[in-house]
């Protein structure tokens, strides 16, 4: 069987955390006749292999899973407010090539996917991947339908709203082509590298401020696709500012790279974007550096209640602010402080481990996972087994 739990298995074997179908069926709570339904689907298609012997466990030696990361690739990219970063990643989730460029959201969406398209291109034409090119998937700056490929609702790209970004996308390439929230993907890479079952908070805060939800593993994207939108929280600090989403006093306004670039310009700091606010932090000027442990405890203080309501076992930061220790430190001590001792207990705030390519990863598993599906269809319809 093919499928999004396929790829689990397959990751899981990737990353060590399991070498054989006993070590799934225990990590996954599974029946081992169900791993080996998917670990046959798997081999059958000749995305896995079965050879050699490991360690007795009492009873027979098991035969060590393989991946076979040559089968083929797929193409990311995590699209920002003015840059995009752009990977390729095969079938064991290993990151094989990123570059970083230019590309501005705010021009009409038809030409910024074209660009997209065309960089995309390039980059797969210039580099040997293993393996056959299985699709590409795009993370963006707002909410995302993913079924229909549509940005649904974007405060900060307001000539996307409505726009098929997918169908754009996929008027360029000859290959599947999937989309979602950029946040959403982060949390979704951090939990291919995490034990099975866990519930993340992962905060993305850069530009603007967003966040997935994993519950027990699997992302919860909400009806409309806005689960995680913390930065549209209004809070007492951000008193009557207007927010780019139409409502005033958003978290946005407040503690994202954004605000905090206006906010630093308005005292005279000549800081061009959220970068240049995080070089300043690093030279350790202090209003700087105090304005961004500012916007840690902001950002803490609506954590705080996220943390008390799905009691998570981690909560990982990403996003360009996520760089500055200052404000790691200071959503830290906002949630000790704020959330229940019992909630806080047992609970891991840290950076994401992807860094500035969680987000690729995470669109990794998004397009590797239509890719199986695709593969699954085509198999119930009588094609070819394989992607």
């Amino acid at each position: 069987m093919l499928d999004a739990a396929a790829l689990r298995l397959l990751w899981l074997v990737a990353s060590g955390q399991a070498g054989s179908r006993m070590d799934l069926a225990r990590l996954l709570d599974l029946p081992q006749s169900t791993v080996s339904v998917r670990i046959h689907a798997l081999m059958a298609a000749g995305m896995m292999s079965e050879s050699g012997q490991g360690r007795s466990q009492g009873g027979r030696r098991p035969r060590l899973l393989r991946v076979n990361a040559e089968f083929g690739h797929v193409w990311t990219a995590d699209v920002g407010s003015r840059h995009v970063r752009i990977g390729a990643i095969d079938l064991a989730g290993t990151l094989l090539r990123v570059r970083e460029s230019p590309l501005d959201i705010n021009g009409d969406p038809e030409t910024v996917m074209a660009d997209l398209a065309a960089q995309i291109r390039f980059l797969a034409n210039e580099t040997q991947c293993p393996g056959r090119w299985l699709g590409v998937a795009v993370g963006l700056p707002g909410p995302v339908d993913v079924s229909a490929g549509a940005v649904t609702w974007a405060s900060r790209m307001p000539r996307w709203r409505g726009f098929r970004a997918r169908a754009a996308l996929s008027a360029h390439l000859e290959v599947p082509v999937t989309v979602d929230n950029d946040a959403n993907l982060m949390a979704l890479g951090e939990s291919r590298g995490q034990p099975p079952g866990q519930t993340l908070v992962v905060v993305k805060a850069g530009t603007g401020i967003g966040s997935g939800l994993v519950i027990e593993g699997r992302l919860h994207r909400g009806r409309a696709g806005v689960a995680g939108d913390i930065g549209h929280v209004r809070m007492s600090a951000g008193a009557d500012n207007p927010c780019s989403c139409g409502n005033r006093g958003c978290l946005e306004t407040v503690a994202s790279g954004a605000a905090l670039v206006a906010g630093l310009r308005a005292r005279g700091f000549d800081l061009a974007d959220t970068a240049a606010v995080m070089a300043a932090a690093e030279d350790a000027e202090p209003t700087v550096t105090t304005a961004v442990r500012q916007a840690g405890l902001l950002v803490g203080e609506v954590l705080a209640t996220v943390v008390n309501f799905a009691n998570p076992d981690a909560v990982l930061l990403g996003g360009v602010l996520s760089g500055s220790e200052a404000f790691v430190a200071a959503v830290r001590g906002a949630l000790y402080e704020r959330c229940l001792p019992l909630a806080t207990s047992a609970l891991r705030i840290d950076r994401v481990r992807g860094g500035p390519d969680a987000g690729l990863v995470g669109a990794g598993v998004l397009a590797l996972e239509a890719a199986l599906e695709q593969a699954a269809e085509a198999g119930r319809s009588g094609g070819r087994a394989a992607p």
